[in-house]
């Protein structure tokens, strides 16, 4: 059965997917399109969601990531860095740079979200800032390592 806690994950995910599925109908099928398109939406919207409680979202935050745990003003400017990388996405500006710190941004996030799972501690995921109570479960981690896969694959599809 559902756990009502995933439904706001799950129908944020749906508008991002349609959103992306939109874009690509319009605009012809581009398989690295649709993929910077569904980074690009994703980065933004979860982005905004932190900055609406920005304090809270800082706070959940450095329970668990291992850099916000030492440093408050990375917790702080995360959502920023999210809201740019989404913007550089969807404006296809920079993307060699942009593939590059989302994969660093998602490794290093994926490392504290996997100490802590491991760790089988009972903490809210900050995925969506503090407005919903959505629990760190191995979907926060999935997230994170595929939106780290996509910025590898793209990287990837640059050197070739």
């Amino acid at each position: 059965m559902l756990n009502k806690n995933f439904l706001p994950l799950i129908t944020i995910g749906s508008i991002i997917i349609f959103l992306t599925a939109a874009k690509q109908f319009f605009y012809g099928f581009d398989i690295h399109s649709a993929m910077y398109d569904f980074m690009g939406i994703y980065f933004i919207i979860f982005s905004l969601f932190k900055i609406i409680n920005l304090k809270g979202f800082a706070e959940a935050y450095s329970t668990y990531d291992i850099i916000a745990k030492r440093s408050a003003a990375y917790a702080y400017m995360y959502p920023f860095i999210e809201l740019i990388l989404g913007l550089l996405y969807l404006m296809r500006f920079q993307l060699l740079i942009t593939n590059w710190a989302t994969l660093l941004l998602m490794a290093i996030s994926s490392i504290g979200v996997a100490y802590e799972l491991s760790q089988k501690k009972e903490i809210m995921c900050a995925c969506l800032g503090v407005i919903f109570k959505i629990p760190m479960t191995y979907v926060t981690l999935a997230e994170d390592l595929i939106m780290g896969i996509m910025a590898f694959i793209m990287l990837i599809h640059y050197y070739i």
